[in-house]
């Protein structure tokens, strides 16, 4: 499983008009079966497809790189145990070595080993640290192969053996520096009003030296960066353009990381969590200056997580509206994110609430909002027209938005009721928003006086 970097999220330009109210129902983990449906299960291999083995130098052998793996499988009904991943590196002959660790039993020449890896869970974790270095006298740009296999005892027959020839990894020798970023500890709780200093230092793991650095930095909309370095170029939260809900910053610095060096920015780098955060994140990546190759990119980027204490109240209000039978009055409703907090689903993209507006007995909508489309759910009156709307992908505080739907009567219902609820949705909780009472409204035509 890899996170995926918020900026990444918002180059590509999520649409959140493109999800239906019917996403909401298939919001949770995992699958649903019916009773009498017959269940599969599949075991499947995590490995990387590439890996880099710095070149040994003239005098003496190489450096050693973890190579981390594992097994997971699909479905959580199944207890599956018993793991054996067989890692075959007999294609590494003249380009790379491993070290086998505890957990695996290699042959008599050492070129194919079976890895205990225990009880296979259904969410990866690396349970294999396998060590890679350059063989003696392999040159820049050698290359091979690593092959695997694997099978498990569970599932539905008994065994679980993985897809054969799903997964391998390109070892290639390679100089250069190597810089990355240590993964950082996210934090819960914290007050609005917080000041927080990124745990930000820079290593340089590889066998030259970088010639500076670049940093990449993402901000969601309750995160101030407070910390301004004169080597960065920012685009605030209320720029116009892309990052409207973003704090983006670009850095470039010539401090020079040797191999085996670790270093900082400047100045500690300091947050401050503002009134209206909730479910934050910082994300920061960075690349060698110089226009050097980074040697392995996996530890380049982090994402620090950091959930505020505080809530949002997502309110929807209805309207009335009165006309004659053949006459089309306008009847929408409006959402409103009373805050003080925002929400925003800048991982995922999806719409932070979809709302559901069944219409009033005896209308049909003549004039509905580009964000609204029909939809139908198990028990749906079919004389009952439904809708579903979706709101962007974050509501800042004091959003208003109106869903102004246009309604002919086709025949006069005394108080026909139409009934609107929204549906909160968020990539971290819903627990957000305490105040359940008014996510649902009317809209009332003709009402009785």
């Amino acid at each position: 499983m890899r996170t995926v970097s918020v900026g990444r999220v918002l180059r590509r330009g999520a649409s959140a008009g493109a999800v239906t109210a019917l996403v909401v129902a298939g919001l949770g983990s995992g699958v649903a079966f019916a009773d009498d449906e017959a269940q599969t299960d599949q075991l499947w291999i995590q490995a990387p497809y590439e890996q880099t083995a710095i070149v040994a130098p003239d005098d003496g052998a190489a450096q050693y790189r973890s190579l981390a793996l594992g097994l997971y499988h699909d479905n959580d009904n199944f207890t599956v145990t018993d793991g054996r991943l067989t890692v075959d590196v007999s294609g590494l002959a003249g380009v790379a070595e491993v070290a086998w660790p505890d957990n695996c039993t290699p042959n008599d020449s050492g070129t194919v080993a079976v890895c205990d890896t225990g009880d296979v869970p259904t969410r990866y974790s690396a349970q294999v640290q396998l060590k890679v270095r350059a063989a003696a006298g392999a040159a820049v740009g050698a290359q091979g192969a690593i092959e695997y296999s694997a099978e498990a005892t569970g599932g539905p027959d008994g065994t679980l053996v993985a897809p054969e020839g799903s997964v391998e990894t390109f070892v290639t020798v390679g100089s250069g520096p190597d810089l990355g970023v240590g993964a950082p500890q996210d934090v819960t709780g914290v007050a609005p009003g917080t000041s927080l200093t990124v745990p930000f230092s820079v290593t340089n793991t590889g066998n030259e030296t970088a010639h500076g650095f670049t940093v990449k930095m993402w901000a969601t909309y309750g995160l101030d960066v407070v910390t301004r370095y004169p080597q960065c170029t920012y685009t605030g939260p209320d720029d116009s353009g892309e990052y409207t809900a973003m704090t983006y910053a670009t850095c470039s610095f010539d401090t020079d990381v040797a191999p085996g060096a670790t270093v900082g920015l400047p100045e500690p780098l300091r947050l401050a969590v503002t009134d209206h955060a909730l479910y934050e994140r910082f994300d920061y990546e960075i690349e060698p200056g110089a226009d050097a190759t980074d040697l392995d990119s996996s530890d380049n980027s982090r994402s620090w997580h950091i959930d505020a204490d505080n809530t949002a109240d997502f309110a929807v209000h209805g309207s009335k509206a009165s006309g004659a039978a053949g006459d089309t009055v306008t009847a929408g409703f409006r959402f409103v994110n009373r805050g003080p907090a925002w929400v925003g689903n800048v991982s995922s993209g999806d719409p932070v609430a979809v709302i559901d507006y069944y219409l009033p007995e005896g209308t049909t909508a003549t004039s509905v909002p580009g964000t609204c489309h029909t939809a139908w759910t198990s028990g749906d009156d079919p004389a009952i027209g439904h809708y579903a709307c979706t709101l962007p992908l974050w509501a800042k505080p004091d959003l208003k938005v109106g869903f102004p739907f246009r309604l002919r009567i086709d025949r006069v219902v005394p108080n026909a009721t139409g009934h609107v609820i929204a549906h909160p949705h968020s990539d971290t909780s819903l627990t957000f928003d305490p105040n359940t009472k008014n996510n649902s409204a009317k809209v009332v035509v003709n009402p009785c006086p």
